[in-house]
């Protein structure tokens, strides 16, 4: 009896070692379930806690402040594209769409249209560093609200991977476009493609959007751990 007992407790053992790991989501809190669910990041309902976005239905509302107290509600900006740019002032990828004109450029071919710009930090160190964010887009030209989420919860809403990660949502308040900026994340292409571009202009002209969604590139949003 306790060599088929041993037997029995090894056969447990072994068979435990071949359970397939969960995937991490990498978008929740350490501790939380959703960080160890299958598919967490495509799911529409997460442990993260409400809806997620997901490209053709409604983008999740929410009501940020900007550097200055200001509050910006999504809902409040039907009617309107927008454009939701997650941004971190020390990101290397966040700097150089920044300085090199590529958001300014980009936002001046929509300048008098029904379009909203506004770039989220859900970094967890953005409320303590407000006047370096703040001295940072005055030198960098950055005149669109930046709006402040150091609790994370805006960013995991809609699962905000990199800085940039750029969601476009529609005149209905519907996502229409998640993914990276551009095809250019070095800025060392001569003939890059702009999605978000892509994506607005269809908008505006009542069009789908061809490219709705794509990998996003750059740094990770780096979301409070607790």
């Amino acid at each position: 009896m306790a060599i088929r007992s041993t037997h029995w407790i090894a056969a447990i053992v072994v068979g435990t070692l071949y359970i397939p790991a969960l995937a991490d989501c990498g978008a929740c809190p350490a501790h939380s379930e959703a960080r160890v669910t299958h598919g967490c990041s495509h799911a529409k309902e997460s442990t993260c806690g409400g809806m997620t976005a997901e490209v053709g239905s409604t983008a999740p509302d929410f009501a940020l402040k900007d550097l200055n107290g200001k509050t910006y509600k999504l809902s409040d900006l039907r009617g309107h594209v927008v454009v939701l740019e997650w941004v971190n002032h020390e990101c290397p990828f966040t700097n150089r769409v920044a300085k090199n004109g590529t958001i300014r450029r980009t936002m001046e071919k929509f300048a008098g249209k029904p379009v909203v710009w506004l770039g989220i930090d859900s970094s967890h160190f953005s409320e303590v560093k407000r006047d370096k964010i703040r001295r940072w887009s005055e030198d960098n030209q950055v005149d669109y609200p930046i709006l402040l989420d150091a609790p994370g919860e805006v960013g995991k809403a809609y699962n905000a991977k990199t800085t940039p990660h750029v969601f476009v949502i529609d005149q209905n308040g519907k996502l229409a476009y998640q993914g990276a900026l551009d095809n250019d994340p070095y800025g060392n292409k001569e003939n890059d493609r702009n999605y978000v571009e892509e994506a607005v202009s269809a908008l505006l002209n009542g069009s789908t959007v061809a490219a709705a969604s794509n990998k996003s590139y750059g740094c990770s949003v780096k979301y409070a751990t607790n």
